[in-house]
């Protein structure tokens, strides 16, 4: 008799072990957009739910100035991919690519004349991003969003899109490159700086607009004490054209809001294929 008590006793632990091991194999996913912070088994079940498009952020290391901190364009890319999968829904975001084309290695060119800066090969560029985009679709995602944050590979988000649309027809998955994304940065929210009385503020790089953008979604990459103190910065140091020195989080949330806006917009009217929702 006390065999088989042991016994129902050793059985009755078995199945708690068995109920507990399932209810945690079963438990909700955490409540991230973040691809990287998914298990397999969530990824997997959130595709079966309807989240089949994926957002690849892609940023870019580079100076900024002396008062920027060079993951600048990383940062930025992935916390407002954040908000743009949350606005949009059914979204998960894609690790921020953060090698880019940033310029020549021999002579140094463009930013990669400073220090802080690297840089890849435009194929390269073009060949990562279409093997990542790649693994996405093979796995179930039927739409890959291209975002970027930095002005110079834009022709190369798009080249990739129009490749990969070409390759992948028939296939039921499509890229869409939101160039509306960056454009807002140069257009829209320079205009709207403009017409809020900073129009001698604004230039084309680490001026008013990007440090405002930066104090707005992680100002610890900005220097603003230093900045606050600083002389007009000028090409020599990184700032082209403008002047940063009245940035504000203020007047960033307004250009983020801009960006976040027109990139959910280009989703919910994507050209390039049937909304996978």
């Amino acid at each position: 008799m006390r065999m088989f008590s042991g016994f129902l006793s050793g059985l009755s632990l078995a199945l708690a072990l068995a109920l507990h091991d399932g209810a945690t194999a079963h438990a909700a996913a955490p409540d991230t957009v973040d691809f990287a912070d998914l298990t397999w088994t969530e990824i997997r079940d959130a595709i079966h739910g309807g989240d089949t498009t994926i957002i690849i952020p892609v940023g870019g290391t580079e100076q900024s100035g002396p008062y920027i901190a060079v993951g600048k364009h990383d940062v930025r890319a992935m916390i407002l991919a954040r908000r743009i999968a949350r606005d949009a829904g059914h979204t998960l975001v894609a690790p921020v690519v953060a090698y880019v084309p940033e310029g020549g290695t021999s002579p140094r060119t463009s930013h990669m004349r400073f220090p802080g800066t690297i840089s890849i090969a435009p194929a390269t560029f073009r060949a990562l991003l279409s093997d990542a985009a790649e693994s996405f679709r093979v796995q179930g995602f039927r739409r890959v969003v291209l975002i970027g944050d930095h002005g110079g590979y834009q022709k190369d988000l798009r080249t990739v899109a129009d490749t990969l649309n070409r390759r992948w027809q028939g296939q039921g998955a499509h890229v869409l490159y939101v160039a509306g994304y960056y454009d807002v940065v140069p257009g829209a929210y320079a205009t709207w700086l403009r017409q809020h009385g900073h129009a001698a503020e604004v230039g084309m790089h680490a001026d008013l607009s990007d440090t405002s953008l930066m104090l707005a979604l992680d100002p610890d990459l900005v220097r603003t004490q230093a900045l606050r103190a600083a002389s007009l910065p000028t090409a020599a140091q990184g700032v082209y054209g403008g002047d940063p020195r009245q940035a504000s989080a203020a007047l960033g949330q307004a250009g983020a809001s801009m960006q976040v806006a027109a990139a959910v917009a280009a989703m919910q009217h994507d050209p390039t294929g049937q909304n996978p929702h």
